[in-house]
């Protein structure tokens, strides 16, 4: 892993957007998994920036980690309606290169292998964005999802759904499933980036680092990735041992030279 400690949530989202941007310029085709939560909103709106400022989408396909099931598109708490209000409705995406799983689908599971195989079919995705749930979670794998979990369809925790109240106007109305891609689905794509700010992702961030490769922190499967980068502020690196260690090899986030 590549951990990245930066000071501030500002300047982590900052430094999370550019490697989305240069990935993005890099290669204009890119495919990009994108994720949802409070932590992604800033870097989109960092990406509507750079957009106006001449970032362009129109080749890229995207590909979205989970919607809930039972939730139409157009419903106010899908994840389709929050990447049309964050993202896609202020960028230049193809809306038909926009994918997430259909949550209204009748018949879940067969949409969930539908899904993964469309990620398949578009030659697997280049840059996997990731955020970090309380309980170690990555897209809605849960504690004790398998690590060698394809795209599925997966009951909530009651720790997950309790963070999605905000959300709804009604405890009742919180999904308990969602289609979520797996965690081997995840870790095919070529590069992550996980970020992570504040001080209530500072345990399950340790976890994930230092932790042992457990099922019970689904996210510690990173440790398995060849390129996976994690952008942190201060607040979220407090519980690591090694932060000193992490801040030698990237001081202020960046790459140090060989000599």
């Amino acid at each position: 892993m590549k951990v990245l400690i930066l000071d501030t949530p500002k300047v982590a989202i900052a430094r999370a957007a550019q490697t989305v941007a240069e990935t993005v310029r890099t290669n204009p085709q890119a495919v990009l998994g994108l994720a949802t939560g409070g932590t992604m909103l800033p870097l989109y709106d960092h990406l509507r920036t750079l957009h106006s400022e001449g970032l362009s989408f129109a080749g890229t396909t995207s590909f979205n980690l989970d919607e809930y099931v039972g939730l139409s598109p157009d419903h106010p708490c899908s994840y389709h309606r929050y990447m049309a209000e964050a993202l896609f409705d202020y960028i230049d995406i193809d809306p038909s290169h926009a994918h997430l799983p259909k949550g209204d689908s009748t018949n879940a599971h067969a949409e969930a292998n539908r899904y993964e195989a469309r990620i398949v079919e578009a030659g697997g995705i280049d840059l996997q964005l990731l955020g970090i749930g309380i309980n170690g979670h990555i897209g809605f794998n849960e504690p004790t999802s398998s690590l060698g979990s394809r795209t599925r369809v997966k009951t909530l925790t009651e720790s997950t759904r309790q963070a999605n109240r905000v959300y709804f106007e009604r405890d009742d109305q919180v999904p308990g499933f969602a289609i979520t891609m797996g965690v081997a689905t995840i870790l095919e794509a070529k590069s992550c980036l996980l970020i992570a700010t504040g001080a209530g992702k500072a345990e399950a961030v340790a976890a994930m680092i230092e932790g042992p490769l457990s099922a019970l922190c689904p996210a510690s499967a990173l440790q398995l990735h060849p390129a996976a980068t994690i952008v942190l502020d201060a607040a979220a690196a407090h519980c690591l041992r090694l932060r000193d260690y992490y801040h030698h090899v990237h001081p202020e986030g960046k790459d140090r030279v060989l000599a």
